[in-house]
């Protein structure tokens, strides 16, 4: 018998091994694909930290009371106040455990969705991972179980006791069982019933994400959190399948219109709310359009920046004249003029006219003209990276039940879980918080 079940082998159940393992538990972790990594290995790699050694290096000034802010207003207060501030004042002890475990960050700093200052700190996602599982099966306590997936939840006397595979395997735990299994991006039924708003939207997750974690919960009695704000990433090209990552140059200061010309939303706030817009548009379709100096600052070390590989990869329309890309891309060339001259007047005043776009994003970055040639334009579309909502837990991952009490010997860390987004993403919270509420979950489970 173990001391502790982890269910995933993606960032929150390999960070949650590793941490039960340093605390001296025997870890018994179940991953129900060939191999670990799901959904945080085909993640974008960014993590929201505040107040780390790279910010300082860059003069950038930030603090946990920033990101508890930051977080709070772009989830539209919809999210549990206690798990955001437990979330804030967590984030940067686990950032110096990150490093201590491996995990190498790229010098690269970019301010994202929902962030007024440069807080994106940069990994590549599957080496994450797979530095994780390497450290957390170096301790020599950790009894990995690769295509192995978890049915049914086994409780006793009020207790989850342990659980049973699908081979029917039960196996038990003196500490409890923590779910780690991710969403359910893959899980059309699931979907059709939470987010029927996204129905033809495209879906990029792990093919693990069929809320195996979820149901085990909810037939226990668990409470769920933001199941109604299941929401796309605004910036996925519709047509190409080699690359599944958003591109964010409204970010930049790129703008957004539709197929008739017009803009339709104020590029600022975060991509999952443009990803509510875009679905609202003709086609669910929609173009970033930029010119050369928004275009040069993009930064190819970063997934969600890299113009230039894009470019290589054909997926922009060019042209030397706001006429000649407007052709392109079937737009009436005079009201594509039109929307950004409108545009740019709004810059030279400081504020937009058409829906109060400040800043480029957030609270952060000053708004610049279009106008430099060539232009470009990226055809796109909403794309679901995750779910974002589900079990309800506690500032300790205790899963709670529908009655407001924690149901014992029972934690949830990463996608699985809900409260912490609300009604909209800050860029680097899912990963983020995956590897916090990972390791509060094994700390909790390792409490006498």
């Amino acid at each position: 018998m173990s001391d502790l079940i982890v269910v995933g082998g993606g960032a929150a159940g390999w960070s949650a091994a590793l941490t039960a393992a340093q605390a001296g538990l025997n870890v018994c972790i179940l991953e129900k694909l060939g191999e670990s990594g799901g959904s945080s290995a085909l993640s974008g790699g960014c993590l929201a930290f505040a107040g780390t050694d790279l910010q300082q290096e860059q003069g950038v000034e930030d603090s946990p009371d920033l990101l508890f802010a930051d977080l709070r207003e772009v989830g539209k207060e919809e999210n549990d106040e206690n798990l955001v501030r437990t979330y804030c004042d967590r984030q940067l002890e686990v950032y110096g455990w990150l490093k201590d475990s491996g995990v190498t960050f790229s010098p690269t700093l970019e301010t994202a969705s929902g962030q007024s200052v440069p807080r994106v700190h940069t990994v590549d996602p599957a080496d994450l991972v797979r530095n994780l599982a390497r450290a957390a099966q170096a301790t020599g306590k950790v009894d990995y179980h690769p295509s192995c997936a978890a049915r049914e939840l086994i409780r006793e006397n009020s207790r989850v006791v342990g659980l049973v595979t699908t081979q029917g395997e039960e196996l038990r735990a003196k500490r409890g069982v923590i779910l780690a299994s991710g969403g359910f991006a893959k899980n059309p039924e699931l979907l059709k019933l939470f987010a029927p708003h996204y129905e033809e939207a495209v879906f990029v997750a792990g093919d693990g994400s069929q809320g195996d974690g979820l149901r085990m919960g909810w037939k226990l009695g668990a409470d769920m959190r933001d199941m109604a704000y299941v929401k796309g990433t605004f910036g996925k090209h519709p047509t190409d399948e080699s690359n599944d990552h958003s591109l964010q140059a409204v970010y930049k200061g790129a703008i957004a219109v539709n197929q008739n010309g017009k803009r339709f939303v104020d590029e600022s706030i975060s991509y999952k709310l443009l990803g509510d817009a875009v679905m609202a548009q003709p086609w669910r379709t929609g173009y970033q359009i930029m010119d050369q100096a928004i275009f040069d600052t993009g930064d190819d070390r970063v997934r969600i920046l890299d113009f230039g590989r894009r470019l290589e990869e054909g997926l922009f329309y060019t042209g030397d004249t706001i006429e000649q890309l407007a052709r392109q891309i079937d737009i009436d060339p005079e009201v594509l003029n039109e929307t950004i001259a409108r545009y740019n007047s709004g810059v030279d005043l400081g504020e937009d006219s058409e829906f109060g776009r400040k800043h480029l994003v957030h609270r952060h970055g000053s708004l610049c003209k279009i106008e430099q040639p060539p232009f470009y334009a990226y055809p796109s579309t909403a794309v679901v990276f995750g779910t974002y909502c589900g079990l309800r837990i506690d500032p300790k991952a205790q899963v709670i039940d529908v009655d407001g009490q924690p149901i014992a010997g029972l934690y949830a860390a990463g996608e699985v879980t809900g409260g912490f987004h609300g009604a909209a993403y800050m860029t680097g919270s899912a990963l983020g918080k995956a590897i916090v509420f990972g390791r509060i979950a094994a700390e909790s489970c390792a409490q006498p």
